[in-house]
């Protein structure tokens, strides 16, 4: 392989057209190579030089490819991963990694075996509200942390139409579709939890799968982390709130990038990842006569491309990826359980 990483996409819905193949695309280091459409063909009108496989298969194959990308549904990701890796290719896999942590160890010692790169997409490391909070926390600002909460909430009373996400597949369910976003960020900033309590609810008519959960994260030094997110919460507020013995942050979810690439936008772009103002985050610390001073607090650029930049100097030179094989195992044995 050159210093050029010859990709393939698996598919090419929303998470392909949105979340990988324009950056794939955007980086010097990657060449969109094949994509697999197995009804419309549309990726040669962004696309045009791409080669566009009928099945998963005949794109595995092809010994052109360095690098495959896993965005199929998620209870597919094990079956796509072994096979990809025993054809000699590098993987990049979209969460959940796998449906259960003895999957993910398998695959993780198999591409050693193998020599090849098992890595995982979990891109919301790179947005910019997670990052203002990582800021914040590292500032060493609010003194010791007391309580942490990440929420990640919608409103959706109706069954979707993603057959994969509303039945009872592997790996189904919002624990597992949300759940990998707030646990890595989790996992990110404090590490393993020493223990956790987790607790999931079907609420919307005639859901098969969870539509709420709330995981309780126990750390060292009394340091409590919840985890929640629902899909009937009309009135979202904020996602974000760290409490420590000097002051208080919080911050809604506002990073921009989703909403960009679905307009078309490209990663490229001057105000590519860019938060509105109105959304910066609020940092409340306690002065030393017991008052209170806030401070408006913006966050920085969000930006995927930090992902695939990671994901290229892993591949080519070896530097360590930052979502580790542990950060991964911790956080399937949390959903499994």
């Amino acid at each position: 392989m050159n210093t050029k990483i010859n990709t393939g996409l698996l598919a090419f819905g929303m998470s392909g057209k949105v979340f990988h193949a324009p950056f794939v695309d955007a980086h010097p280091g990657f060449n969109l190579h094949a994509i697999t459409e197995r009804n419309h063909k549309l990726a040669k009108k962004d696309y045009p030089s791409i080669v566009s496989y009928n099945t998963i298969n005949e794109l595995i194959a092809d010994e052109t490819i360095d690098l495959v990308i896993i965005n199929t549904p998620s209870f597919t990701h094990y079956e796509y991963a072994k096979k990809a890796l025993l054809a000699g290719k590098h993987i990049l896999v979209e969460k959940p990694f796998t449906a259960k942590s003895s999957q993910a160890k398998e695959l993780f010692d198999l591409a050693k075996s193998l020599k090849k790169k098992a890595l995982v997409y979990q891109n919301r490391r790179y947005d910019s509200g997670f990052n203002a909070v990582k800021k914040v926390i590292e500032s060493g600002k609010l003194g010791k942390l007391v309580e942490v909460h990440f929420r990640y909430d919608r409103y959706r009373n109706e069954i979707g139409p993603k057959y994969f996400k509303e039945e009872p597949y592997e790996a189904s369910g919002l624990s597992y579709d949300l759940g990998p976003h707030l646990l890595d960020q989790a996992i990110n900033l404090f590490g393993k939890p020493e223990k956790f309590h987790k607790v999931l609810g079907k609420h919307r008519e005639h859901t098969k799968v969870d539509d709420y959960f709330t995981i309780h994260l126990s750390y060292p030094n009394d340091l409590n982390v919840f985890l929640t997110a629902s899909m009937l919460v009309a009135e979202i507020k904020d996602a974000f709130v760290v409490n420590g013995m000097m002051g208080s942050f919080n911050k809604n979810h506002a990073d921009v990038q989703e909403e960009q690439l679905l307009r078309g936008m490209k990663p490229t772009d001057d105000a590519y990842g860019i938060e509105n103002p109105v959304d910066a985050g609020r940092l409340t610390l306690v002065t030393d006569n017991g008052g209170r001073t806030t401070t408006i607090t913006p966050s920085e650029k969000g930006d995927y491309m930090g992902l695939f930049e990671a994901v290229y100097q892993n591949i080519i030179n070896e530097v360590a990826y930052p979502i580790t094989e542990e950060d991964i195992i911790a956080q399937l044995e949390i959903l499994e359980s």
